[in-house]
């Protein structure tokens, strides 16, 4: 092995875990990244710290709790002095080659009024080298790259419907008007390894963000058909959506929020029924199959180019997604659907440890400690998450925490939610913290809501305990130890360090 040490960091936007391992997993097709499972360390409780999109990569790639970054919606900026993945691998040497997005708002106090960067939420995090921009709302160069080919491109308020043969009405799994070789994920893949093709000489550090398979949900044949809705999974869920409603106030505005008719786009009548659903379950599965194929891409780009045992390779999503499971959509909810992400990682200095899976619980504000690690550069007092390196390695890992903790704001403090508005609930107010343990799982609901508690040995999520009596006890244990939680990881950004006689000090965690 050279000297060289690259890093690629994948994110897939909104895939499912279960998709990986799990009941959907037998009914999809992931060949490069199961392959890649047995080439790498799997952690198979990873968990989203907080969503949606934004707030879920500014915990990425800061390390940090959203009660601590607060960019907790899309839209809410994020600090413009706060350490993040970027700016920590530049001190390594590393120019941070981001391809894609990173959903980032960026911080008013830091720009002129009028700033083009303050009229997005999809802006690129501060300290990374936007080399192709692909954010959902603008994808310029994509577009620009299908005109060229000769597409008649629609307005983009019409880009992502799906397009039916002349003469038939539309339906909901037609093709994008895009062949599959013009996609958005096949022209990013595309980019990306033309820059890295230059670059096999030198340590390059790449985040290639994938935006599918989140909605609009439509894909290029043949993944708009490749799988039988009719032999896919019925979503989990109970036997009506009023009885889902009914387990908590949380869940009918939740319902309300994001219906599965939102996940695409040219049909505004439409009224999902099960049929439906199944067919859209059918084209997510399908995008993440083109997904898959594409990671293949690069997977064997660094094999034939010699860096494959030189890179560390992450393939994570930033979130998941409910996929109709308890009548719900999208990923403002408090299920594990939509929290439990895949997480690959591919440690090339410890081969010995390929094809090992990891149970205990990690978080995703893990994930950038462990990078920094691996480049051998200190890690911030400001982030929270931990090293995976003991689990790349073989290390001791006895005492790695048996929980994960997640959050969720659900406010607006500008045009209040459906949330605010129906449960009465101020724009500090609207929000939940959940804390999985080895065996309960507490949601903590703010606004004088009562809380949820799960029972993995029992029903699970299927079966709220909190108002039982005799579970009164356990439902006080885990509020004292989400309590604990909160009050341990309390932003630390210069609470480690002390000024003295000779300067400031800096401790440890």
């Amino acid at each position: 092995m050279s000297d060289q040490k690259n890093v690629m960091f994948i994110i897939i936007d909104q895939l499912r875990a279960d998709a990986l391992f799990g009941e959907l997993a037998n009914h999809v097709d992931l060949p490069n990244l199961r392959a890649l499972m047995g080439e790498a360390v799997t952690f198979k409780r990873n968990y989203s710290v907080t969503n949606p999109c934004g707030p879920s990569r500014v915990s990425i790639l800061t390390g940090q709790y959203a009660m601590n970054h607060r960019s907790v919606r899309n839209g809410t900026p994020l600090r413009h002095d706060t350490p993040n993945l970027a700016t920590e691998a530049r001190k390594a040497g590393y120019m941070p080659m981001l391809f894609g997005y990173t959903d980032t708002s960026q911080d008013p106090r830091a720009y002129p009024p009028n700033d083009p960067a303050l009229k997005t939420y999809e802006h690129s995090m501060y300290g990374f080298y936007e080399v192709v921009e692909m954010r959902l709302d603008e994808s310029y160069p994509w577009r620009a790259d299908l005109i060229a080919k000769g597409y008649d491109v629609p307005d983009y308020s019409e880009h992502y419907v799906p397009a039916a043969p002349e003469g038939r009405a539309r339906r909901i799994d037609d093709p994008a008007f895009y062949k599959a070789e013009d996609s958005d994920t096949a022209f990013l893949t595309k980019a990306c390894l033309t820059k890295l093709a230059a670059r096999k000489k030198e340590s390059w550090f790449s985040h290639l963000t994938y935006i599918r398979p989140h909605p609009p949900l439509v894909a290029p044949a043949p993944y708009n058909r490749m799988y039988d809705p009719k032999s896919l999974p019925r979503p989990a869920r109970l036997d009506s959506a009023a009885s889902e409603r009914e387990i908590h106030p949380f869940f009918a505005p939740a319902h309300a929020h994001q219906p599965a008719e939102s996940f695409v786009k040219g049909f505004p009548d439409l009224k999902a029924d099960d049929d439906d659903i199944q067919t859209l379950r059918a084209v997510y599965l399908g995008l993440a199959t083109e997904v898959d194929l594409h990671i293949g891409r690069v997977i064997t780009f660094l094999k034939d180019t010699g860096q494959y045992d030189n890179t560390l390779l992450v393939v994570t999503a930033d979130h998941g997604e409910m996929l109709g499971d308890r009548f719900s959509w999208g990923k403002m909810s408090v299920y594990d659907a939509a929290y439990h992400t895949p997480l690959i990682v591919r440690d090339p200095l410890n081969p010995q440890m390929h094809g090992a899976e990891v149970s205990k619980p990690t978080e995703t504000i893990d994930i950038t400690p462990t990078i920094l690690d691996w480049m051998g550069q200190d890690i911030p007092s400001s982030m929270d998450g931990s090293s995976l390196t003991p689990f790349l390695s073989g290390g001791n890992t006895e005492n790695w925490p048996d929980y994960s903790y997640s959050e969720l704001d659900f406010a607006n403090p500008v045009s209040p939610t459906i949330w605010q508005q129906e449960l009465g609930l101020g724009p500090s107010s609207a929000n939940l913290a959940i804390l999985r343990g080895p065996r309960y799982s507490l949601v903590h609901f703010n606004g004088g809501l009562p809380p949820l508690l799960f029972d993995k040995d029992g029903e699970g999520e299927f079966r709220n305990l909190a108002a039982e009596p005799e579970m009164t006890p356990i439902v006080l244990d885990m509020t004292r130890k989400l309590l604990d939680h909160r009050m341990e990881n309390a932003d630390q950004t210069l609470a480690t360090t002390m000024i003295t006689a000779k300067g400031p000090v800096r401790g440890s965690r």
